[in-house]
């Protein structure tokens, strides 16, 4: 069919487009098949049975469909596509494993939670894995632009939902998996199977899939990609391909001794923390797979940059105590991230940290008793509270660590918290990472955990 553009959203309708009426959780597109007609929609997507006074495209599965008309609109995408997913890690991995690419000699991009980025810059992206339509409006502009491989992160919602469902994948990577998102998921299983889609649905049977395999569901994806004939790489502490056989923390980097496919390997990473490791083995071993000689690859990630908001030192105080802001915002990624600070810190570890509204509100006991069990002094804020009370989710936080002092002014939190610092200790402010936004309510408030520690420090006359 002929058509001169392709939508979800009736309000973004023009003349000669298709409308996808698709069902969803909160709102049923069908309800606006009238608003779409009346904007010029030519046609309609829709699960079968649906009436219009235009035609109607219908499908068993209409937002696969939606998915392979965005393609058709937008084929071209660059020559090696990489996707990317788990629960924590992906933004991170995509980045590192776009560096490799460009310092090896391939013009390349990454793209998810932190925006499309390349060797010139970032810009916003809204979702981590967009609308069909613009993740392959996206995926062409970056083939005009000579761009030959990019890497993605594909969230859980993005694969359930379909949206990744028409692209053509190289390799696939696969983190972990902890909890998240049960707002959306009902169950652990439902989380699990919606990342498998990657490799089960996806991937083209060959091709490689790099797994961390230091948790049960890694070790699960690995085998279900061993028998959906992949060709599956094992990485991590228990890799079998590339396995992490020591790590020595240093000052702000580590010295890690990497054993490649039965190859000792050294590796200086000017990175801290054990995640960040974790991480860039995850993205040398996708670059392996993508045609990148191992040397080059080990080499390239000596001179890796840290991604906004994963342990970002934003400043430290003037006894040297650093300041540092990440995303985490799970109990795996807290647990792991203050785990991942501890050998870089000789005196106490500080940490201010939230949960948001309208999420998963399983977690937030959780994340607070990892707090406790990881940082000696622990300072309860607000993050995005959203429409709910921020005083009662820091109420359901404090349940996990009766200890920690809670101050919902997030910006008085953070200053709080670097008043705290000593010679030795380091501050860790956790959950928001890169956002530039706190939202309250129905509004999104201008706020930069960054920006507020750099404000603080100087104004309690630190240098930074």
């Amino acid at each position: 069919m002929s058509y001169t553009g392709l939508t979800s959203d009736s309000r973004q309708v023009k003349p000669g487009m298709v409308f996808a009426a698709i069902p969803g959780t909160a709102q049923d597109g069908r309800d606006f098949i009238p608003q779409a007609i009346a904007a010029g929609a030519s046609a309609i997507l829709s699960l079968p049975g649906t009436t219009a006074t235009v035609p109607v495209i219908e499908s068993d599965n209409p937002r696969l469909a939606y998915a392979h008309l965005a393609r058709e609109l937008y084929p071209a995408q660059p020559d090696t596509l990489v996707a990317m997913t788990g629960t924590n890690g992906k933004s991170s991995t995509v980045e590192f494993l776009r560096q490799i690419w460009q310092r090896t000699g391939h013009t390349a991009a990454s793209f998810g939670t932190l925006g499309i980025t390349t060797k010139s810059g970032t810009t916003p992206l809204t979702h981590t894995t967009p609308d069909a339509v613009a993740l392959h409006k996206t995926l062409a502009q970056l083939n005009s632009q000579g761009i030959t491989h990019a890497a993605m992160e594909a969230s859980s919602h993005g694969l359930k939902q379909y949206r990744m469902h028409a692209v053509t994948l190289s390799a696939a990577g696969f983190s972990n998996l902890t909890q998240d998102h049960f707002d959306y998921h009902p169950t652990v299983e439902d989380y699990f199977e919606s990342k498998l889609k990657l490799f089960k649905d996806l991937l083209p049977k060959g091709s490689p899939a790099v797994i961390t395999t230091n948790d049960e569901f890694g070790r699960r994806v690995a085998d279900a990609c061993d028998a959906l004939g992949h060709d599956t790489m094992r990485v991590g502490w228990t890799g079998e391909d590339i396995r992490i056989d020591e790590i020595t923390p240093r000052a702000s980097a580590q010295d890690i001794t990497l054993v490649i496919r039965d190859k000792r390997l050294s590796l200086h990473l000017p990175l801290a923390g054990e995640f960040q490791s974790l991480n860039a083995v995850q993205a040398i071993g996708l670059a392996i797979a993508t045609g990148v000689d191992a040397n080059d690859a080990v080499m390239a990630a000596e001179l890796m940059t840290g991604v906004p908001g994963r342990l970002e030192p934003v400043g430290h105080t003037r006894d040297k105590a650093p300041v540092f802001v990440d995303f985490a915002h799970t109990e795996d990624g807290l647990d792991k991230l203050l785990r991942s600070v501890r050998p870089h810190t000789m005196g106490k570890i500080v940490v201010v940290f939230g949960c948001g509204g309208d999420r998963d509100a399983t977690k937030r006991p959780l994340m607070a008793k990892a707090a406790c069990k990881h940082a000696d002094t622990v300072i309860v804020t607000d993050d995005n509270p959203r429409s709910e009370s921020p005083s009662a989710i820091r109420a359901e936080v404090l349940t996990g660590c009766p200890t920690a002092s809670e101050i919902g002014d997030r910006a008085t939190a953070i200053r709080e918290g670097i008043k705290l610092l000593g010679h030795g200790d380091c501050l860790v402010i956790a959950g928001k990472g890169h956002e530039q936004g706190q939202i309250i309510g129905d509004r999104t408030i201008p706020f930069s955990d960054q920006d507020e520690v750099r404000k603080a420090l100087k104004e309690l006359g630190h240098d930074q």
